[in-house]
């Protein structure tokens, strides 16, 4: 049911006189407090900027802002862009409950009006003494008649019977259950694709660090091979040689701090801040083993709580409902409607006047939109089982790649951590080598390489592991309760 809501209207009357006005504005200004005691406006937060619509958008501070892996997740929690439209479209589909829900529920309304009317019963042909009236002299009965009604009523419509708006109203409250659901997987989304990318941004930290030691030692090696070329024990190519190490690596640390650049600028997306703002990522890419749960276990917490199931299951028993209300418009319904008010002469007597309506409705020839409206409802059903049995067996897909994923970049970490050691190693025998003169610096530079590939993989398996533990907690429902139990923090 719709009803036309009536607003009333202020209307502002100025003083019509002049010396009045003059009088107002004089004391007005009398009664000014001193500049001193001028009340101070609030002072603005130059943190966020206000837009139209009351949209809030935060601003970059200055410096580097601190941020760690719990503080970057909460951000994104609150200021992501997907959750930020769940939680509308959450309010959409409760302010669309609430409509629903209105059709069951009693609507009273009350209405006044007056009117004015000159009537000039000439023109509809009742002319004095055209008529005879025992008792009555129609003669002095004027030509022109001015009527003034005011009328007011309270109105009250009540559905008494109707199943199928019951079940409509029962389907819209699963509808307000699978928006829920939907904004809790969105927050489990958000917080996988933030301590990802979290993680990627002190993986490309970790890089530059490691580039940064091997410039270091690149500028010792051409050092020495500089000293060795002036003490003519030495030839230019080990200098040139040297040089061209020192320079490629110099590369290599601008690409590392652009790539983490880039991915910071990515992280703020993520989290509701501006492009602009610098960041300090406080938190170091943790390393624990985890203890795996077993598939049987895994798979019973993930069906109890992954959102999307959930959610699958939600539209299921909506669309169930849905099939009853369907179902049920062939049953009749019962409903009332009445009035009670008043009318009568403006300036006269009123009587009370009312209404009192009970109607029946049956659905007599409407078999072609009802069987529609069935095989619609029963195709969603049936679309719907189809997914949520689909949906169980690609969770069971992803635990399980998850898993093999988790055991794997564990092996492989501890791999890449012992080539870093059997690298650094080598390096440090080749240049005591090189720095007493029995070798060459070219065995120098390849140990170099050897060493800056063993901690680039290392990097890249610990970010890999950490990232598969975070969506072996996602496949099963839990990343943004239990994401640092699974990193270990």
């Amino acid at each position: 049911m719709k009803f036309d809501s009536r607003f009333l209207t202020n209307v502002v009357k100025f003083c019509p006189v002049a010396a009045v006005c003059l009088t107002l504005a004089v004391g007005a200004r009398a009664q000014q407090p001193k500049p001193e005691e001028l009340p101070q406006a609030p002072t603005p937060n130059p943190a966020v900027m206000q837009l139209a619509g009351g949209v809030t958008v935060e601003r970059a501070t200055p410096g580097a802002m601190p941020l760690s892996i719990d503080d970057a997740i909460e951000r994104g929690m609150k200021r992501n862009l997907g959750m930020l439209l769940q939680v509308q479209n959450q309010r959409s589909v409760h302010g669309q409950v609430l409509t629903v829900k209105n059709n069951l529920l009693p609507s009273m309304t009350a209405k006044g009006s007056t009117s004015a009317q000159q009537i000039n019963l000439a023109a509809l042909g009742f002319k004095p003494g055209a008529v005879s009236i025992p008792g009555f002299d129609t003669s002095s009965f004027p030509s022109i008649v001015k009527v003034d009604v005011t009328q007011a009523q309270i109105s009250l419509d009540q559905q008494l019977f109707n199943l199928p708006a019951y079940y409509m109203y029962r389907a819209a409250q699963k509808a307000d259950d699978v928006a829920s659901w939907t904004m809790l997987n969105q927050r489990g989304t958000v917080a996988l694709n933030v301590g990802t990318q979290y993680l990627r941004a002190v993986a490309d930290s970790s890089e530059i660090d490691n580039s940064r030691a091997l410039l270091k030692a690149d500028e010792v090696a051409l050092n020495q091979a500089v000293a060795s070329h002036d003490a003519g024990v030495g030839t230019n190519l080990d200098v040139l040689r040297a040089r061209v190490q020192l320079q490629t690596q110099q590369q290599a640390l601008i690409n590392a701090e652009n790539t983490l650049a880039k991915d910071k600028i990515a992280l703020n997306r993520l989290i509701g801040l501006p492009a602009e703002q610098e960041l300090t990522l406080t938190d170091t890419a943790p390393y624990a083993e985890f203890a795996a749960l077993p598939l049987e276990d895994a798979m019973k917490l993930a069906l109890e709580r992954r959102k999307d199931l959930r959610s699958l299951e939600s539209q299921m028993e909506l669309a169930d409902r849905t099939l009853k209300a369907v179902k049920y418009e062939r049953l009749p319904s019962l409903a009332f409607n009445g009035y009670y008010g008043v009318l009568g002469e403006t300036q006269g007597l009123y009587h009370g006047v009312f209404s009192a309506v009970g109607k029946v409705s049956f659905p007599i020839f409407q078999e072609g939109q009802l069987r529609g409206e069935r095989e619609v409802a029963t195709a969603q059903i049936i679309g719907l089982k189809q997914q949520i049995t689909s949906l169980k067996v690609t969770i069971e897909q992803q635990i399980r790649s998850s898993m093999l994923d988790v055991e794997s970049a564990n092996e492989q970490v501890k791999v890449a951590r012992s080539n870093v050691d059997l690298a650094t190693q080598a390096l440090q025998d080749t240049m005591d080598r090189f720095a007493a003169g029995v070798d060459d610096n070219l065995p120098v530079v390849q140990a170099q390489a050897t060493l800056a590939a063993a901690q680039t993989r290392l990097v890249e398996t610990l970010y890999q592991y950490n990232q598969s533990k975070l969506a072996l907690a996602r496949s099963t429902g839990v990343v943004e309760t239990q994401y640092k139990t699974y990193l270990g923090r």
